[in-house]
């Protein structure tokens, strides 16, 4: 623990699901955990917005693999059940495309997708069985074996090459489905995933295909409250274990002093100034982290210039609007609507200058699962458009981004009928908001891009290997965006720290608590 006078501090910035779990881990290790929080509100993009009765989850609404959560309750003598419910969630999804009304039951039966995609094409049967099995292959290297694990040296990445090579990491998500199914809509099926963490299905690794088999293992969960409830959970949990939490806290500058044998963290915020940490946790944007949090430190300027020359994912427009009129009998809490294009609007989406006059879109609608998110006989809902980031598209959202809106619930008529006339209160997010409000490099929505040479060792590392005492945790460490990988991203770097501080963790009890779940 270092100076037996007194415990390790650290300092989190950003109160997401990555900030959050580990300064979890932190404090069952012993260590002082303050979390700072820029907004009024843990849960960085987890935020939540109400009005009335009408409760709006601002980011994640997929929660998939539980064991990740409910390790943090286990390793601290507790159970996640005492402090949120997770429901389940069935289907998975429901996808729907708009040019032939086709509709398709996404989820965890295997019979049921089989018997659906036998119906499309009976020759596809036997080649979505072999890729259920390949699935399993890769979901058992890239998540079991690599996604808790800190990817610091480059003889990590030998290591687990060859195993790569075999699972032809190289090719994209779409290539890899092409080779088992020929029927276009399942091969969107297939492949669309790798879109919720930020990743072009016809760009984004093989690798990503895994989260077909951890979805169809572990079930796609909702939890009841919303997830802002589960944030809450996690956030009481830190409470318990001494954790500080400092709301509407934004951290001004951190300076570090390694001139002595310890590195030293000097973090400012508007009511403290040069306070002293040993080390930083930095949850935010990791260009932000860099470029504005350790600003004037050369080591943090020459990452800054490496990382604005990496792909960035794509941006969102997410729109937020509450209906007096449920649908909850015609529609699933998820749907994903194809649009007439996939790859010609995902090449806009990613690589364009321009918005699209088409799209499609993820509709959430979580008075499904769990009535209480809107008023008796009213709706809850949440719909998001992948945009352009605003390095590629530099758009004028304060002007277009009504009209945008109203477009979408348009388009959303097939599946919610006379759906404009039902709204009774709405808002919205652009890239714009995510540049400003989180701070998100270029307005990204998922830090940089889940690509192949943006991988494992060749994203940037859970621990810094230029600055002592700074670690990152969050969507643009190894191994990414999305709830399970920030989650055990943040096992990664919290073991990172262990060994750098001589702290005593808790067991890896993922395995265990996984197969006590399926």
């Amino acid at each position: 623990m270092g100076d037996a006078s007194r415990p390790l501090r650290a300092a989190v910035i950003g109160s997401g699901f990555g900030g959050l779990a580990a300064a979890i881990r932190l404090a069952t290790a012993g260590v002082k955990v303050t979390v700072f929080e820029a907004r009024d509100k843990p849960g960085g993009r987890a935020y939540v917005y109400k009005d009335g009765d009408y409760t709006f989850d601002a980011g994640p609404t997929v929660i998939t693999a539980p064991h990740c959560l409910e390790d943090l309750f286990t390793e601290a003598g507790k159970r996640m059940r005492d402090y949120v419910e997770l429901l389940p969630v069935t289907p998975f999804y429901q996808l729907y495309w708009t040019a032939d009304g086709d509709r398709f039951d996404y989820d965890g039966d295997g019979d049921r997708m089989l018997a659906q995609i036998q119906a499309r094409n009976p020759k596809d049967a036997a080649g979505y069985q072999r890729f259920v099995e390949y699935s399993k292959k890769v979901f058992d290297t890239g998540y079991t074996d690599l996604a808790h694990e800190p990817f610091l040296k480059f003889t990590d990445m030998v290591k687990v090459a060859p195993k790569l090579a075999m699972l032809r990491a190289d090719r994209s998500v779409y290539k890899t489905v092409s080779k088992f199914v020929k029927d276009e809509h399942v091969r969107e099926a297939l492949s669309f995933h790798s879109l919720l963490v930020g990743g072009n299905p016809f760009e984004t690794s093989s690798i990503y295909t895994l989260i077909h088999y951890l979805e169809r293992k572990w079930g796609v969960f909702f939890p009841r409250g919303g997830t802002g409830a589960l944030v809450a959970g996690l956030v009481k949990l830190l409470g318990e274990l001494g954790g500080e939490l400092r709301l509407d806290a934004p951290v001004r500058s951190i300076k570090v002093d390694d001139s002595g044998a310890k590195a030293i963290h000097r973090v400012t915020t508007d009511a403290h100034a040069d306070e002293a940490f040993d080390m930083v946790v930095s949850n935010a944007d990791i260009h932000h982290t860099y470029s504005k949090l350790y600003a004037g430190d050369a080591r943090a300027a020459k990452r800054t210039k490496k990382l604005e020359r990496m792909d960035w994912s794509m941006s969102l427009y997410v729109l937020y609007f509450g209906t007096d009129k449920s649908y909850a009998g015609d529609i699933a809490h998820h749907t994903v609507v194809f649009g007439p294009r996939y790859r010609g609007l995902l090449d806009d989406i990613f690589h364009g200058h321009t918005l699209a006059d088409d799209f499609s879109l993820y509709l959430h609608a979580p008075h499904v699962t769990d009535p209480s998110l809107a008023p008796a006989g009213g709706g809850a809902f949440y719909v998001l458009s992948p945009v352009p980031h605003l390095g590629n598209a530099d758009l004028d959202w304060n002007a277009i981004g009504h009209g945008y809106g109203d477009r979408i619930l348009e388009a959303l008529e097939p599946l919610l009928p006379d759906v404009r006339k039902h709204v009774v209160t709405r808002r919205h997010i652009t890239p714009v908001d995510f540049r400003d409000q989180l701070a998100a490099y270029q307005g990204s929505a998922f830090s940089c891009a889940p690509t192949l040479t943006q991988s494992a060792y060749f994203r940037p590392h859970n621990k810094d290997p230029k600055i002592p005492g700074l670690y990152l945790v969050g969507a643009g460490t190894h191994p990414g965006a999305g709830v399970p990988g920030v989650v055990n991203g943040a096992r990664a770097t919290v073991k990172c720290i262990a060994r750098d501080f001589g702290l005593e963790v808790a067991a890896d009890t993922r395995l265990l608590t996984a197969e006590a779940t399926t």
